[in-house]
């Protein structure tokens, strides 16, 4: 009798230790494949992130896109070269390997005439191209710049001239102290635009000429070494609609 009970005892620890055992591997195995799980949305992630860079760094340092939807409908239309107006959908400047900072004074006094397309000095970006109104209505078009990315806060030095029909404005961030616009310079338009504005009154016919110019103002109180290795992406779009974000 009590070797009887002493087996029965033996079988439920044993019954118990089985169950103990069996839930631990049970446990294991789910942990595991939480893990798998979340390595592979990780890697997933990591793809996504990568083409998606890949994506935007594979058009330069400053690209130019025309709304081709809109431009079809109203005959808004872009190209690079006067002589030769072979339209285009997107433009995309040169890079510079490497760009040390300069004054706007060091700048060549008729840039905006130099040439058509891209014609990139020592130390800046510049580059020249034209919309026309081929329609047969006047229309209003936006144009933008948008700050798609930066690194090292280089855009507190970072200048953006553009020319159009020889009419000059520099847009600058704000000074980081004081707040106020730059020497001869309009504020940013925001964190994310350096510039939004509208161009009324474009006849049949009009031929609007751009040139846009990039370079660091070594002027600015803002460009210490701190921003040494610094990177700065822009896109500029052309629209006949601007639709807030």
């Amino acid at each position: 009798m009590k070797k009887d009970k002493e087996q029965k005892e033996k079988k439920k620890v044993n019954d118990y230790e089985r169950r103990l055992k069996s839930d631990k591997i049970r446990q294991r195995e789910t942990r595991i494949k939480i893990i798998r799980i979340a390595i592979l949305i990780t890697i997933l992630f990591l793809i996504i992130i990568y083409f998606i860079l890949r994506a935007i760094y594979e058009l330069g340092d400053f690209t130019i896109t025309l709304d081709s939807l809109q431009g079809e409908e109203s005959g808004l239309v872009m190209y690079e070269s006067i002589e030769n107006k072979q339209q285009k959908k997107i433009l995309k400047a040169d890079e510079l390997e490497y760009m040390d900072n300069i004054s706007v004074n060091w700048l060549p006094e008729n840039i905006q005439n130099e040439a058509d397309g891209g014609h990139n000095g020592e130390n800046y970006i510049a580059y020249t191209f034209y919309l026309e109104n081929q329609g047969v209505d006047t229309i209003n078009y936006w144009y933008d710049i948008h700050i798609d990315d930066v690194i090292r806060n280089v855009d507190r030095a970072v200048r953006v001239m553009i020319y159009r029909n020889d009419e000059r404005t520099i847009y600058a961030k704000p000074n980081e102290t004081t707040g106020e616009a730059e020497y001869e310079t309009e504020k940013f338009y925001s964190n994310e635009y350096v510039v939004l504005k509208e161009r009324p009154q474009f006849n049949p016919g009009d031929i609007d000429k751009i040139t846009i110019v990039i370079w660091i103002e070594g002027d600015d109180p803002d460009c210490v070494d701190a921003l040494i290795g610094g990177e700065m992406k822009l896109t500029m779009k052309i629209t006949e609609e601007h639709i807030p974000q």
